[in-house]
């Protein structure tokens, strides 16, 4: 690929990508197992379980695995205790990665659009982009259940270039994890990854993307409106 790229939106990650959240996220499942009187992960295991929406973090943190099921009845009471704990302490502690803002005035002085696609639920995406100050900057929030599908599928890409009237090779995702390469192959758009957020502990240098940018500003000196 040959930088500048050309593209007329751009659609970020939230987790690990504009925010890092992991905080926050543990000091929920920390509450959840103390209710629960089990013990919990550590932070930095429970950054390995990112990604996949908080049903499947629950999961990960309930079993210690990343694809196994616990009891149903187990889960039943531990999802309702954790978006209790998380609901209440969703921004306590989640702040933007260095660069961030400054990236996103970059894409925006730059005129293309703006949205943010994230695999957490509405009932935590709103209230978290606003009380860290990002949520103006966006023509667009799909959150994990405002589709019917979530990354790694294409849907809300894909529905992101309907909005916005561009072709999935106009729209870069900018990503942290296997989810948003993945997403973004399936859906034929560019991808970059940040090195910084949640992907399950491996490197995104082993990911199929088209960069590797150490920020939101250095992704914004790697494109330009088409």
């Amino acid at each position: 690929m040959n930088f500048p790229i050309n593209i007329k939106a751009v659609v970020i990650d939230l987790d690990g990508t504009l925010l890092d959240t992991a905080p926050d996220l543990a000091h929920a499942a920390e509450l959840m197992m103390a209710e629960l009187g089990r013990p919990c992960p550590s932070l930095e295991t429970i950054s390995t379980y990112i990604g996949n929406g908080v049903s499947r973090l629950v999961k990960r943190v309930l079993t210690g695995e990343m694809d196994a099921e616990p009891d149903a009845a187990l889960f039943e009471q531990a999802i309702a205790s954790y978006q209790k704990h998380y609901g209440a302490h969703v921004s306590l502690h989640s702040r933007p990665y260095p660069g961030v803002v400054e990236g996103l005035d970059a894409f925006k002085a730059m005129g293309v659009h703006v949205a943010c696609i994230t695999n957490k639920a509405e009932q935590f995406t709103h209230p978290l982009l606003k009380d860290t100050g990002l949520f103006d900057y966006f023509e667009l929030i799909l959150s994990g259940d405002t589709l019917p599908k979530r990354k790694p599928d294409p849907l809300p890409l894909l529905h992101a270039c309907e909005v916005f009237e561009v072709t999935p090779a106009e729209l870069l995702l900018i990503g942290d994890s296997l989810n948003d390469t993945q997403a973004a192959r399936a859906a034929g758009c560019p991808v970059f990854c940040v090195p910084y957020g949640y992907n399950r502990g491996r490197p995104v240098a082993e990911l199929d993307l088209d960069a590797v940018v150490p920020s939101l500003v250095e992704a914004a000196k790697m494109v330009q409106k088409a």
